[in-house]
């Protein structure tokens, strides 16, 4: 068996207060990290900043690696796990930002990062889009990265699967009234790809949103095996073993008998 610890992290960061934000990270960490052995912390999207930063997002961002992403690994090498966070990214041209998601290892590397294809509202005026779906290779097996939006897209977590993807990681700000619809694509997600996902959303409020919190851990077999309510601050622990991944895709077969040949329209443009 191939079995790791997951945690799942659900709090409400406070808008435009990344020093904050990152304090209250680096405790969930040392909390988690004492209780039990941990391989792997998932944290919201944006979890440094919150979502609606606006213009302040260009001063917010920060390279990667940077100040945060450093802090971090080395917090992921003194407890040996690996730590996945969101957080506002720029290139080189300091106007260039991105919606990104972040892995970091317990070697106090940084193992790599996604930035976010599927942006939403004003999004579209913060940040540009990424354009490819990376998967890490990790000591335990291949991590997909998703982030918000993109779960509401069945391509991504399948582009993923298709690449190796054992286990997805979703950081997310997912707001209400959409908590049903949050719930049904998680388990689907995971279901339809035979994939583990390890979705962490956000909670509290920021001038034009509530968030839907209900972060999971949920199984290829569409099992909860650890999730966190609506309005709740903390984390969720599962036990899980990757290799039921393996036995889950030889048993439905879902992806030898898929008919890419059939899928054209898929690729189609509105």
């Amino acid at each position: 068996m191939r079995e790791i610890t997951v945690a799942v992290v659900q709090l409400a960061p406070r808008l435009c207060e990344v020093s904050d934000n990152l304090r209250r990270v680096s405790e969930y960490v040392d909390t988690i990290c004492r209780e039990q052995p941990v391989d792997l912390i998932v944290f919201p999207e944006l979890v440094t900043s919150g979502f609606e930063c606006g213009v302040r997002f260009t001063d917010l961002a920060e390279k990667v690696p940077g100040h945060t992403t450093n802090l971090l690994a080395q917090q992921a090498a003194g407890y040996s796990t690996h730590i996945v966070f969101g957080l506002v990214v720029k290139e080189k041209v300091e106007s260039i930002l991105y919606n990104a998601a972040v892995m970091v290892g317990p070697d106090g590397d940084l193992i790599g990062e996604y930035r976010k294809t599927h942006l939403r509202g004003e999004e579209r005026m913060a940040f540009r889009p990424g354009f490819r779906y990376p998967v890490l290779e990790t000591a335990f097996g291949p991590v997909g990265l998703m982030l918000g939006w993109d779960l509401a897209f069945p391509e991504v977590a399948r582009s993923l699967a298709l690449d190796g993807a054992e286990i997805i990681c979703l950081c997310a700000s997912w707001e209400l009234p959409f908590t049903e619809e949050w719930r049904a694509l998680v388990i689907a997600r995971a279901f339809e790809n035979s994939v583990f996902v390890a979705a962490a959303n956000r909670i509290g409020q920021e001038p034009s949103y509530t968030f839907a919190g209900q972060s999971a851990i949920v199984g290829p077999r569409a099992e909860i095996l650890g999730s966190m309510d609506q309005e709740a601050e903390g984390y969720a622990v599962a036990r899980i073993d990757l290799d039921e991944v393996r036995r889950m895709r030889e048993e439905q077969q879902l992806f030898q008998i898929r008919q890419p040949v059939t899928y054209r329209s898929l690729v189609r443009r509105y």
